[in-house]
């Protein structure tokens, strides 16, 4: 093993093939702890009636040489703020930290007989699942009754019974699994050398946090993003935050067809076609039903396809959201008794958007030409093994004036900060709004430069 945390970085990035562009290896500078520290992120990591928790800072490490290799594959040097990136939502949202109930409240970490079980109930109809999980009609208090039966069963048996219905759950492992990288790379078509990420055209098919944000990201870096909605089911953040919805689709351009019809599907097709990068988070299941499965299109060279799951292409039933995902990675925090707490905010959302972002810049910086398969629940295992700086303890003090940590090693001290808000840069166009315009360039797509 090696003590640059840059390493992990550089591995990840080398398994798309040679590229001149790799990040130099980590200086030592600061703390990543003292990075934690000042986040947000650990502000919202810890129980209510307790103090916010140190014990993932480790990634920290980790975070700020994805946020590196980013700025230099852009050649950006401040890129993106890692701290909005990681609380910008709970800032918006005024969320704070929970305990064993997620910040977003969607998500709680039930006791199982020998270890600890996520849930997600997210959407009307998981709660409406509630009753056929637990073999009974009569099912008036769905959280109660879930932690009452998760009691006599086995963290992996139970995860594994609720998510027959369709239902995130995930077992807490008790170390994170093991993962050479949070992606795979798969060969879809020809490397191109000229292709660029300045000015690159990114069809964005995702919605809610990850896939936007890597769309956010390439944006940032001067590509061009076209976010694409079904008329019949547009983006559900669209319904959320709206401060922090701008945030991440400021600059971008709002086609949206309805998929159902062929002239919808024969759009799509041609958007898709005209991409340099396409961002998904779909079921393969879904693009195999609009004919837009990747693995049977005829890509241009040097195109690059990221798709986002929970658990990778391989396992396409299995459904994640941000806080499970991380769970399944074993990406928590640990409270003063040793027992799990959410991490942060859906962790696993944003720091998978960086990932990806990450996985296409490396891509292209290789010639393309590849499938970027990223999934949720590897990024979360890859920052929970993050190993932690040699810095020695950090104290964890709190007084009237807040929780401060300190760092002996350098001599300073840091307070934990609250999440911050992120002051969008513009508004988000609404939905469709630049469908026409998008959709008469026809072959002319390509090449286009979008004001900003």
């Amino acid at each position: 093993m090696t003590d640059d945390p840059a390493e992990p970085v550089r591995r990840w990035l080398r398994s798309l093939g040679d590229s001149p562009l790799l990040p130099p290896a980590a200086a030592a500078t600061g703390c990543p702890l003292m990075d934690w520290a000042a986040s947000g992120a650990m502000e919202l990591t810890g129980q209510a009636d307790g103090p916010p928790v140190l014990s993932p800072g480790p990634m920290a490490a980790l975070l700020r040489e994805t946020g590196a290799a980013l700025a230099h594959l852009a050649g950006r040097p401040h890129l993106i703020d890692l701290a909005l990136v990681l609380s910008g939502r709970a800032g918006a949202m005024n969320l704070t930290r929970r305990g064993r109930t997620s910040a977003g409240g969607a998500t709680r970490l039930l006791r199982a007989s020998d270890g600890w079980c996520a849930v997600t109930l997210s959407r009307p109809h998981d709660l409406e699942l509630v009753p056929a999980m637990l073999g009974r009609p009569d099912v008036t208090a769905p959280w109660q009754e879930l932690t009452t039966a998760v009691r006599g069963a086995k963290a992996s048996e139970f995860a594994d019974h609720v998510r027959m219905f369709g239902v995130p759950a995930a077992a807490l492992p008790a170390e994170p699994p093991p993962v050479a990288s949070p992606w795979q790379a798969f060969t879809i078509a020809a490397p191109d050398g000229d292709v660029k990420l300045e000015g690159a055209l990114v069809v964005d098919l995702s919605s809610l946090w990850a896939g936007p944000l890597c769309a956010r990201v390439l944006g940032l870096a001067g590509a061009r993003v076209i976010k694409v909605e079904s008329t019949r089911r547009p983006d559900g953040a669209r319904a959320g935050n709206r401060r922090f919805y701008d945030w991440l689709h400021a600059g971008h351009e709002s086609v949206a067809v309805d998929f159902t019809l062929p002239e919808g599907r024969a759009a799509l097709a041609d958007l898709v076609r005209a991409a340099d990068v396409v961002i998904e988070a779909s079921r393969p299941r879904a693009l195999a039903q609009l004919g837009l499965a990747p693995e049977g299109l005829d890509h241009r060279a040097g195109k690059v396809w990221v798709s986002i799951t929970g658990y990778g292409r391989s396992h396409p039933e299995r459904v994640a959201f941000g806080d499970d995902a991380a769970v399944a990675g074993g990406l928590v925090g640990r409270s003063a008794d040793g027992e799990p707490v959410f991490c942060a905010d859906a962790v696993a959302d944003p720091l998978t958007g960086l990932v990806a972002a990450l996985g296409a810049m490396g891509a292209l910086a290789c010639g393309g030409g590849q499938l970027i398969d990223v999934s949720m629940r590897n990024v979360a295992a890859a920052f929970a093994a993050a190993r932690p700086a040699d810095h020695g303890p950090h104290p964890v003090r709190t007084a009237a004036a807040g929780t401060v940590v300190e760092c002996p090693a350098l001599g300073r001290t840091q307070k934990v900060l609250p999440p911050r808000a992120p002051v969008p840069e513009g508004t988000a166009a609404e939905m469709g709004a630049d469908t026409a315009r998008i959709l008469n360039q026809g072959t002319g797509l390509r090449g286009r430069a979008v004001p900003r």
